[in-house]
C-alpha cells in the first residue's frame, strides 16, 4: 500500500511544526490477509497529515488531499464501514480495532496485523 502525493516529514507536527490537531481518523485496507491502518490526522492550519504503516509521516495540502491519497490507495474510512464491508475479510467490525499509543512509534509496530486464515 503506497501513498503518493504527501509531503514526508520527520515529526508528528503540523507543516508549520505548531498547528494543534482538530481532527483524528483511522483508515484501513486489507490487502492478502493483512489488516493495514493509516491514521489521517487534520491540524487547526488545515492541513493534513498520514501517518502510514512504515511509521513515515505524509503531509498533505487539505484533508481533501490526503482522503484521495488513502482511497487511491485502497483504504477505508473505519468510521464508514459496516459488517458487510469487511465480511469478505473475514473479520467482524467491531473486532477492528486502531493502534493504540502515546506516541507515534507506540503505534507503528501495530500498523499492520496479519489475519489468520480461515479453516476449511
Amino acid at each position: 500500500m503506497t501513498m503518493n502525493g504527501g509531503i514526508e516529514s520527520d515529526s508528528g507536527e503540523g507543516v508549520d511544526g505548531r498547528s494543534p490537531v482538530v481532527a483524528t481518523a483511522w483508515w484501513v485496507a486489507c490487502p492478502a490477509r493483512m489488516l493495514v491502518w493509516a491514521r489521517l490526522q487534520v491540524r487547526d492550519c488545515g492541513t493534513a497529515d498520514v501517518l502510514d504503516c512504515d511509521g513515515r509521516i505524509l503531509v498533505y495540502d487539505s484533508e481533501d488531499s490526503a482522503r484521495a491519497a488513502l482511497m487511491d490507495a485502497e483504504f477505508r474510512a473505519l468510521d464508514g464501514l459496516d459488517d458487510d464491508d469487511v465480511a469478505d475479510w473475514g473479520v467482524l467490525l467491531e473486532d477492528l480495532v486502531p493502534p493504540e499509543g502515546e506516541h507515534d512509534d507506540d503505534l507503528v509496530p501495530q500498523m499492520m496485523q496479519a489475519l489468520e486464515v480461515p479453516r476449511r
